[in-house]
């Protein structure tokens, strides 16, 4: 009995120990990710990008003009991360809301299980797992149900074939060119993708015998434009380039979002410790790098500085920059064990665990947007009163739309534009009162629908032809009165 019980015990720990690091990390960042699910669904985008995939879906067409609001209505528009909306939609109408956190979460684990692999070829796995877990940590604030996360693994593959081409002394396989097709059909940071080859081929153009530079340029400079087709190839063509171009023309808009924000140190955080961290073991080590992989490094830290929303492409490529150099620096190698694949069986093991688990959360825990972006009580008092032109706080713009009332203004930026935001932002903060009042009269306003804390909301109190009709802690509507 005693000799079955350890044979059987043995035969576990050899299955287990045939599951390889990167494998391990993806099943734990998965369950931790769904286990706290909530957290992708805290920005009310979520609804408008769900909505769109809906509509698609509905139509079998894509949107080429505003449908949504009555303030740009009939303009044009590009959905330029229209698949990734398809694949929220159906996800939704699959699961519920339960589906798209379970989309978000699967994808984000494949990036760090993608990442401990990639890391795990130059490095042992105990220091792959660490770093990935690092990244991981510096990310979550990013976590969101929307198109950017499902990028997250083909942006890691590209940058990956790409350095790997580089260090080879060669151009990338053409084989790499539907990557960045799927990801200018997913979302708008393909055009980063683009600027990588530029990175990466300097990069290989300085490791490169001076014989071999012309021909290499050449072969560098053909994938570069293959890779500008292949971001054309989308139902909008040379228009995907064009609106994701647009978002980089809000200018002073920026500033006021807060994902395009600057990084703030004002509180000591985790991105902070990691710079720190990373400045001492520099320092401390001594770490050289050439300089097209320094220009790398600091073009990653110059955007992460930039806009928090680039934190978690600074914390998945900077490993994967310095990696070959560190590790032949230190003499570091992966243990044997990392080198290896799952077996079929193992993985179809964990795919069917992982799968029963998480049919067994999605059944007995309901995932929702907070009350925050989606104030039903309000919304429901302003069809009651059966107002068409409402004026709307931002946040509240995904929600009206998820609700199929027409929006003043929805995180659509590169619709609207700076001029628009940026008058729109000084009215409702009362910059300019005359500006609000104008905003009433001119678009014929029948309704506003404000959080508490807008500044509008105490002279909408205060003013002649407005009555409070509802309010609570998230939102407070105000309807125009018969003259």
């Amino acid at each position: 009995m005693n000799t079955s019980i350890a044979a059987a015990t043995n035969e576990r720990r050899s299955i287990l120990g045939r599951v390889p690091a990167w494998l391990w990390a993806g099943i734990v960042v998965y369950v931790l990710l769904l286990s706290i699910g909530g957290i992708f669904l805290r920005d009310s985008d979520t609804y408008w990008q769900t909505a769109v995939g809906r509509w698609i879906l509905d139509h079998h067409a894509l949107p080429r003009v505003d449908i949504y609001s009555f303030t740009k209505a009939g303009e044009p528009w590009t959905s330029s991360s229209w698949l990734a909306q398809v694949l929220y939609a159906t996800s939704y109408n699959l699961a519920g809301w339960t589906g798209p956190v379970v989309l978000a979460a699967g994808c984000i684990a494949a990036t760090f299980a993608l990442l401990v692999r990639i890391l795990g070829r130059r490095i042992p796995a105990a220091y792959a797992v660490a770093v990935a877990m690092a990244a991981l940590v510096l990310s979550m604030e990013h976590f969101l149900a929307r198109p950017h996360v499902l990028v997250l693994p083909i942006m890691l593959a590209w940058a990956d074939g790409l350095m790997s081409a580089s260090e080879r002394g060669q151009a990338p396989s053409p084989w790499l060119l539907p990557l960045i097709a799927l990801w200018a059909n997913l979302h708008g940071g393909f055009v980063f993708g683009l600027v990588l080859v530029g990175a990466f081929a300097v990069d290989a153009l300085w490791n490169a015998e001076r014989s071999q530079q012309r021909s290499l340029m050449l072969r560098w400079a053909a994938f570069g434009i293959g890779a500008l087709a292949a971001c054309c190839v989308t139902p909008y063509g040379w228009g995907s380039i064009l609106a994701a171009r647009k978002i980089l023309d809000l200018g002073e808009l920026l500033h006021l979002i807060y994902e395009w924000m600057p990084a703030n140190f004002s509180k000591f955080g985790a991105f902070e410790l990691a710079i720190l961290a990373l400045i001492a073991g520099m320092l401390y080590g001594g770490v050289k790098l050439s300089p097209p992989r320094i220009a790398l490094v600091l073009g990653l830290l110059h955007m992460a500085l930039s806009h928090v929303r680039n934190l978690e492409i600074f914390a998945l490529l900077l490993p994967i920059v310095v990696l070959a150099p560190v590790a032949s620096q230190f003499a570091l190698r992966p243990a044997w064990l990392a080198r290896t694949g799952a077996p079929m069986p193992v993985m179809a093991a964990v795919m069917v665990l992982l799968g029963g688990w998480t049919w067994l959360l999605a059944a007995n825990t309901p995932f929702t947007l907070p009350e925050s972006q989606s104030p039903a009580a309000a919304v429901d008092a302003l069809r009651a009163h059966n107002s068409k032109r409402v004026l709307n706080d931002l946040p509240f713009g995904g929600y009206l739309i998820w609700r199929q009332m027409p929006v003043f203004i929805d995180g659509r930026a590169e619709l609207y534009g700076e001029a628009f935001e940026m008058a729109y932002y000084r009215a409702m903060q009362l910059k300019d009162v005359n500006q609000f009042l104008d905003i009433l009269k001119r678009w014929d306003i029948d309704a506003v629908l404000l959080t508490p804390h807008t500044p509008a909301v105490g002279l909408l109190d205060h003013i002649g032809g407005w009555r409070r009709a509802y309010a609570d802690e998230n939102a407070v509507l105000h309807v125009r009165t018969a003259n």
